[in-house]
């Protein structure tokens, strides 16, 4: 076996490892009113990046948003719908908002770490329809957000029901991580095939 192959095959195997080993799982989310429930011509448009630790048992949201016809009045993350990317379902997290989130603006930036562990995390519904406690809540918002199942939904002023959403979902394998993986199939390949 060449070192260039071991030195690959290492490699390829230690970003496998890497993965599996995380606490951390992130989430990615386009905002928009299209997504909305009804859709809505806003030209409004956001972004957002949702990180639960496990380990630390933490949710972090990241997002930002701008052109939003009214004014934030609210925002906060729905969880669970029946089906992946589509429908409706009850606000999970802080009502009637997210602390700290940008109020009365048509643009702004978030970011925030939340305590899933305390109960002010979370809508006293959500936790008493998830088992009752904290740790079933966030395993449950957790796992919906992995599904696809939850979504981020900020509310304004021209649009009471929510002018902008976006469904979590899982980001897609980059394109490196997946070359490499080809290439170091093809070199195995080849090496079976000379010897």
């Amino acid at each position: 076996m060449t070192t260039f192959v071991r030195y690959l095959t290492f490699s390829i195997a230690l970003c496998g490892l890497a993965s599996t080993s995380q606490a951390a799982i992130v989430l990615n989310a386009t905002l928009n009113g299209a997504a909305e429930a009804p859709p809505n011509a806003s030209a409004g448009f956001g972004t957002a990046t949702l990180t639960f630790d496990d380990t630390l048992q933490t949710m972090r949201l990241q997002a930002t948003f701008s052109n939003l016809t009214g004014t934030v009045t609210a925002a906060h993350i729905h969880a669970s719908t029946l089906v992946p990317l589509t429908g409706t379902a009850g606000v999970a997290t802080q009502l009637p908002s997210f602390s700290g989130f940008p109020s009365g603006v048509t643009s702004g930036n978030y970011d925030n770490t939340f305590d899933m562990s305390l109960a002010a995390s979370y809508n006293p519904a959500y936790i008493t329809a998830n088992g009752g406690t904290t740790a079933t809540a966030y395993a449950a918002l957790r796992d919906a957000s992995v599904a696809s199942r939850s979504y981020l939904n900020i509310h304004t002023s021209a649009f009471g029901g929510g002018e902008i959403r976006g469904f979590f979902a899982v980001p897609e394998p980059s394109g490196l991580g997946l070359g490499m993986l080809l290439l170091g199939l093809t070199v195995r390949h080849r090496q079976r095939r000379s010897a």
